[in-house]
């Protein structure tokens, strides 16, 4: 038992005592392009390891109360979407957007084997161009989503244009400067794990690198509107908060 032990604080020693990586920034691709791509990311976000990210999503967006009418930019197949209607009962609406419309379409189908599709409403839409009128969103949430975007900084203003005063957003998403352990972990999986039409668009590994920095979303979002905002660092992610005075 003392093996297992020492084994196990020599390791996370290891981990975490490998300096953050120092690379540049590799722009990823917006959006889930094929059917195929659609499907596969279907099933890895059912994977253990996305349940937990999920779990701590939910978790951190608690502390911030939402209420009235979240959106979630970037939904992707809809899980998330499905925990945070289970574990909120009491908001008016949830509304999932998505550039992709394969991804919508796998969305949709997920709630209503849920049994939620009623409470959640799906709009096609870019998040440089979301499709709500200005004041209109409580609050905006975006999990991985935020290192595919073409235009962070025009996003950003757009999220501060449609939430009302007082509205929030959080972000979730990798950090580009992770510890190089993180990297090799993520290339294995690209590399060896993951379903072929994944690994055609090298993820999730491309999704690493094509993330930013913290000091990089600092400078982003200090230049959104948002007067109230801060950045809680992750080991291979990070939230972003903001609100809308």
């Amino acid at each position: 038992m003392w093996f297992i032990v020492v084994a196990s604080l020599i390791l996370i020693i290891f981990i975490l005592g490998y300096p953050r990586m120092r690379i540049a920034r590799k722009a990823n691709v917006e959006g889930i392009a094929s059917p195929e791509s659609a499907r596969a990311y279907d099933l890895i976000s059912r994977w253990p390891q996305f349940r937990f990210l999920r779990r701590l999503v939910v978790s951190e967006l608690k502390k911030h109360h939402p209420d009235g009418t979240v959106v979630d930019v970037g939904c992707g197949p809809g899980y998330l979407i499905a925990v945070i209607a289970k574990s909120l009962p009491n908001l008016r609406q949830i509304i999932g957007v998505d550039v992709a419309e394969e991804m919508l379409e796998v969305a949709a189908n997920n709630l209503a084997a849920a049994g939620l599709r009623e409470r959640v409403k799906f709009q096609h839409g870019d998040v440089s161009a979301l499709p709500f009128k200005a004041n209109a969103v409580d609050f905006v949430v975006s999990t991985l989503s935020l290192h595919h975007w073409v235009a962070p900084q025009s996003a950003l203003l757009e999220i501060h244009r449609v939430l009302k005063p007082g509205g929030q957003f959080l972000i979730f998403d990798l950090r580009r400067d992770s510890r190089r352990f993180f990297y090799w972990l993520l290339h294995f999986v690209t590399r060896f794990v993951v379903y072929p039409a994944l690994r055609s668009i090298n993820e999730p590994l491309g999704s690493v690198l094509a993330s930013y920095t913290p000091d990089e979303v600092a400078a982003l979002v200090s230049k959104a509107g948002f007067q109230r905002w801060h950045i809680k660092p992750g080991f291979g992610w990070m939230f972003i908060w903001g609100c809308k005075d």
